[in-house]
Formats: C-alpha cells, sequence, structure tokens
C-alpha cells in the first residue's frame, strides 16, 4: 500500500472529510512520497535491531529525526524507554481535539539473522526480482516506513484530523527485556492513550490483479508463550548406547507434541472471518468455509481446511519446538537435553492450561515443563490470563 493509499485509508477511520484539495492531483506528490516511504524502509532495513547484537535506539532517534526535519515540535517528538538499546519513539500530530486520539502502532525490532542462513546481507535493503530482501522487510519495517511518511505528509500538506493521531515505534515486540507498548502504558500513558489503536502489523489489503478484494483487520490475538523442556539422564559411555539416552528420550517427546492438534475452536470474529471469506472465495474452498460454520462443524471440512497453515492456526492453539540442544561431549551419552517449544494460545486459554497439556501429551514423567518470561526467568507455574475475548 502506497503511502497515498494508507493516508486516505486513515482519514476514513479517522473521521476526516477528506485529505486537502491538493492530494486530488498530487501524482507528482504521489510519486515523492513513495519515493520517501522506499527511503525510509531501506534506511530501518539497514539497522539491526535484533535482540542480541542490534540497537532500537538507533532507528527510533533516526526516525525522530526525519520528524523533527518535517516541521514537527520537539515536544511531539520523543524517544524514551527503560534500556539505552530498546528506546522507543513517540510522536503526535496535532488534531482539531473533536474527539480522543487514534493511536498507530509498530515495532522496529526484528528476530535475530545470521548471515550465513542468507542468499543476501540480512541488514541491507536489497530489490530484485520484483521483491524486497532485508530482516524486517514483511514484520515490520515495511508498515513502520509508511506510517513515517504518511504522517510526515500530512504534517507537509497541513491535513488537520479531527483527533490527534500518535504513533509508537516500539521495541521488543519480538521478544526481550523491555517490551515497549506495555513500558510505556505503564510509565507515560498519557503520551499513548488514545480512544482506540491501529496496529499496522499484518497483511491488511489482499489484492487479485491489482483489486483490492479483503481488508483485514486483526480484532484480537493469540497469547504468546514459550515453555522449555527438560530430560535428564544418567549419561554414560557413547560406546555402550542405550535408546533411553536423553536426546532421544526428548526426541519421542517432542514427536509426540508435533502430532497432536488442539482442538478446532472458532470465536465471534473467526466466525465472521469465514462467513465473510465463503462469499469471495470459490470451489471447494468455500464450500469447506460454509461447512465448519455448521452446527456441528463438518470435520472432513475442518481438515481440509486445516491443511492451509493460515487456517489450521486461526482456528487452534498452535506449538512448535524452535531450539534444541543437548550432550556434553562427543564421546559420553547425553545426560541433559533441552528444546524450546513457542505456543500460539487461543484467546479464552491460558498458558498455565497450555503447560499442563504438553506434559500430558508429551506422557514422560521425567519430563520438566517451564514457562520462560518476557525477561527470560523460568517459572513452573505459567501465567493463569487468558487472551482478550474477542470483542
Amino acid at each position: 500500500m502506497s503511502p497515498r493509499a494508507a493516508a486516505l485509508l486513515m482519514a476514513a477511520l479517522l473521521g476526516g472529510a477528506a485529505l486537502p484539495a491538493a492530494h486530488a492531483a498530487a501524482a507528482d506528490g504521489d510519486a515523492a512520497y513513495d519515493t520517501l516511504a522506499r527511503e525510509i524502509f531501506a534506511q530501518l532495513i539497514g539497522i539491526d535491531t535484533t535482540d542480541q547484537h542490534g540497537n532500537v535506539t538507533t532507528a527510533a532517534e533516526a526516525m525522530a529525526r526525519r520528524f523533527l526535519d518535517a516541521g514537527f515540535a520537539p515536544a511531539d517528538v520523543r524517544v524514551l524507554g527503560a534500556n539505552d538499546h530498546k528506546k522507543n519513539l513517540v510522536v503526535r500530530l496535532r488534531g482539531t481535539g473533536a474527539h480522543k486520539p487514534v493511536l498507530l502502532m509498530g515495532h522496529l525490532d526484528v528476530v535475530d539473522a545470521r548471515r550465513e542462513d542468507w542468499s543476501t546481507d540480512p541488514f541491507k535493503f536489497v530489490e530484485k526480482d520484483g521483491f524486497f530482501y532485508g530482516r524486517g522487510a514483511s514484520d515490520m519495517k515495511d508498515g513502520d516506513a509508511i506510517m513515517v511518511a504518511t504522517l510526515m505528509r500530512m504534517k507537509k500538506e497541513g491535513y488537520r484530523p479531527s483527533r490527534d493521531l500518535i504513533l509508537i515505534l516500539t521495541a521488543d515486540e519480538e521478544g526481550g527485556c523491555c517490551n515497549g507498548v506495555s513500558w510505556l502504558l505503564k510509565n507515560h500513558r498519557q503520551m499513548v492513550d488514545a480512544e482506540f489503536a491501529l496496529n499496522h502489523d499484518g497483511n491488511s489489503i489482499m489484492s487479485a490483479h491489482g483489486v483490492p478484494q479483503v481488508f483485514e483487520l486483526g480484532a484480537t490475538e493469540k497469547v504468546y508463550a514459550d515453555y522449555r523442556l527438560v530430560l535428564t539422564d544418567r549419561g554414560g559411555h557413547s560406546s555402550l548406547p542405550r535408546p533411553d539416552n536423553a536426546i532421544y528420550e526428548l526426541a519421542r517427546d517432542l514427536l509426540r507434541i508435533s502430532r497432536f492438534q488442539f482442538p478446532f475452536e472458532l470465536n465471534n470474529v473467526t466466525r465472521a472471518y469465514y462467513e465473510r471469506m465463503a462469499q469471495i472465495e470459490t470451489g471447494e474452498r468455500a464450500a469447506n468455509m460454509r461447512a465448519i460454520l455448521t452446527d456441528p462443524p463438518d470435520p472432513l471440512a475442518i481438515a481440509r481446511l486445516s491443511r492451509d497453515p493460515i487456517d489450521h492456526s486461526t482456528t487452534r492453539t498452535t506449538c512448535v519446538a524452535t531450539r534444541l540442544s543437548g550432550g556434553h561431549a562427543n564421546n559420553a551419552l547425553p545426560q541433559r537435553a533441552e528444546a524450546v517449544v513457542n505456543c500460539r494460545i487461543l484467546p479464552g486459554h491460558s498458558p498455565e492450561a497450555v503447560r499442563q497439556q504438553l506434559f500430558s501429551v508429551a506422557a514422560d514423567p521425567k519430563l520438566s515443563v517451564d514457562y520462560i518470561a518476557d525477561d527470560g526467568t523460568l517459572s513452573d507455574q505459567a501465567p493463569e490470563h487468558k487472551g482478550a475475548a474477542p470483542p
């Protein structure tokens, strides 16, 4: 989506009658702001904002300088946070004040990336064969660039919405010590207080042959949870192998978890989503969508639809092993093996209930399953809070 399209969308959502008349004949301006958005996108890709080696503050300060250069008042451009390497950017575009502000959200941090795993440098912006390459290209420095360029354009063209627009670009959405949204809410609520929030971190518009078909809005979200699975054994010499060593046993436990499927569920939001999508899709896919909406849902339709990873994860809690380690010497049987299992939990279920489910599915009394908090601390009890109920 171009900055102009994003601006028009925002104007419609925020109650503005229209953007200034200059937009009607602003083909050159559109091109200029498309170029600006691409320039910002490239700049953000070039800044390493990973948790282990990067610096989110560098990216936040770079965007702050752009806003100040675009004429935003210093009081409306703030860089702040609990950690020198993980500061957040808060920008306010002043409106008329007729309505409460709206909060626009994006995160600047990205998942760690090793150069040897990439065909290009992950922190160098590359465009080839019609695609952009770089860590964060779709999650979510593209959205960050669109929002930055859009607010800069609104400022330059004198657009004054019926409410303040607050943009926050934050740290640690991808995991770490200092989640920016939580920190801002706890320490500077007045800066980010709004009637509602729009998070750009999603697919947004789906098109067919360049014609928009669907605009996706996420009305609730799964709960994120990490678990550490550990299995210990007495060890021994590798010349006397046993089929019950720690690595083999943990591998069997992980296979049981991988084969387990959490129950199929629909809530207010996902049911409405499939009702609408069934009117757009065709053939077997549309028929499957209609069949899962019946009471009871058709199990064969559920199975067919679940072959698509997106549909599968939309209708279930999912858990997958993401890290594995074990052993202490090349010539010794492992005395310890451990894995990290990452889960995305449907609203209405707690991390503790899922921890208990993992232990039950593994069916191994020697296995321990601990919850990993955001700051890395371990606990044999996970939070009992459940995801926000869908509106």
